[in-house]
């Protein structure tokens, strides 16, 4: 099953609507995918979830299984500061290392309201899960501009769309 992390706690977000129109082309593709929400991680995580406290968070550790069940990921990664989003960050420093994401296979979606489409966060996070030992698909979509290609909860930009669903049969097949 292809876990898709949506990679920012902000509630009702574009990524998680972006993520459920990833689901979407997975679903049509015919590849189970689950949704993981950060918004929903516990919101003491950071102090009651890493490092001294690994494992002692059962809501964490709930997030942490599926982490380690999953062998294939797509992360939505929204632009925040030039970057990706810290709660992202955290998340990932809080799994078990190196164990978590060592041989697995990701692909990373990179969304902006400007124009760089958050290449600048898909960068350092493929960094990250290179070092990690996680295999990053090249493909790397980067939707820049999103509000003004979006309407009623949905891409109107037809390339995006392809680029979305190319990427997703490439990870079907990764």
């Amino acid at each position: 099953m292809i876990k898709i992390i949506v990679g920012t706690n902000r509630k009702n977000s574009i990524s998680f609507k972006i993520a459920e129109l990833y689901q979407e082309n997975l679903n049509q593709l015919g590849a189970a995918s689950e949704i993981l929400k950060l918004e929903e991680l516990p919101h003491d995580f950071l102090f009651s979830a890493l490092y001294e406290n690994n494992g002692k968070n059962p809501l964490y550790n709930e997030f942490q299984q599926k982490v380690k069940e999953g062998d294939k990921f797509v992360f939505i990664v929204p632009e925040y500061n030039g970057s990706f989003p810290g709660i992202l960050k955290a998340f990932i420093d809080g799994m078990t290392y190196p164990n978590s994401f060592r041989n697995k296979k990701c692909a990373l979606v990179g969304i902006s309201s400007g124009i760089g489409g958050g290449g600048i966060a898909l960068s350092h996070l493929t960094d990250i899960f290179h070092y990690l030992g996680m295999h990053v698909l090249a493909l790397k979509p980067k939707l820049a501009k999103i509000e003004e290609n979006m309407s009623d909860n949905l891409l109107t930009n037809r390339l995006y769309m392809e680029l979305l669903h190319s990427q997703a049969e490439m990870l079907i097949n990764f």
